[in-house]
């Protein structure tokens, strides 16, 4: 399958990227671009892009496993404070930024797909889910924004326990995509949620609470030892997620969700 090739020149000509990597296979991208960090000196250019065509140990919040089947998209972009607007940003804001930067770069792939959001890291296509994101931040301050794609893997490949629950732009489409243009659209569209972050960080919200796939629907969210039942309500200005629960709305910053079979209103 050619469409895994990625075409480092393109993405550094076309794309903000200001340094990248291209490895066949590594165990995590966020971890070799923190090694990468860490070891080199001078300090690499940033952002700073790191792809695989295979993770071996990947992995998403709360360190679960992420499937990346072969022909998926794998990769990790660092960023300085200077591409976050001179700022520091939430964690869960940077996450929803990447979010919504996949889902609207995917969106014109996918044809009468509905893309949805689930907060606050999971890109979602026909109610399955397509990509994920995880944000980990170095000891100096400089955030990695990690994301994995399923492009041309197929869910046929995937984990028996995962199967039903994955998506990918193959299955979903009929039709393999090309690698780089796909990385490309996800890294420019990027740059312009960044841009949108530094100057109207609410603006970036409302647009991930427009592709919140959950509104409406009664969820189980775990908060470290606290666990909350409640409807969900969508992505509030500041990027937590609303929950309606029985004792009262509750807004959420750090947290696992997962569905709930409870029907009826909190």
């Amino acid at each position: 399958m050619a469409t895994s090739v990625i075409d480092l020149d393109r993405i550094l000509r076309t794309t903000f990227v200001a340094s990248a990597q291209h490895h066949d296979r590594v165990a995590s991208t966020n971890d070799l671009a923190a090694q990468i960090a860490a070891g080199m000196v001078p300090e690499p250019r940033t952002p700073l892009l790191v792809v695989a065509g295979e993770q071996t140990a990947g992995r998403g919040r709360g360190g679960k496993r992420w499937w990346t089947g072969p022909g998926s998209l794998a990769f990790s972009v660092l960023l300085d404070r200077a591409n976050l607007g001179g700022q520091a940003r939430p964690l869960n804001l940077l996450a929803l930024a990447a979010g919504v930067a996949v889902a609207e770069a995917l969106t014109p792939l996918l044809g009468a797909e509905t893309v949805g959001l689930r907060w606050p890291n999971d890109v979602l296509a026909g109610g399955r889910k397509l990509a994920g994101v995880l944000v980990e931040v170095l000891g100096d301050g400089r955030p990695i924004v990690g994301i994995g794609v399923n492009t041309n893997n197929t869910a046929l490949d995937a984990p028996a326990e995962i199967r039903a629950r994955v998506g990918t732009l193959r299955d979903l489409t009929g039709r393999t995509q090309d690698q780089t243009e796909v990385l490309a659209a996800i890294l420019q569209q990027f740059q312009r949620c960044l841009a949108v972050l530094g100057s109207a960080p609410a603006e970036l919200a409302a647009r991930a609470d427009a592709l919140c796939g959950d509104r409406g629907r009664w969820l189980r969210v775990e908060c470290g030892a606290e666990l909350l039942t409640g409807r969900c309500l969508g992505i509030a200005a500041d990027g937590a997620l609303l929950l309606q629960t029985a004792a009262g709305r509750r807004a959420i910053y750090s947290g696992t969700i997962r569905l709930s079979e409870k029907a009826g209103s909190a």
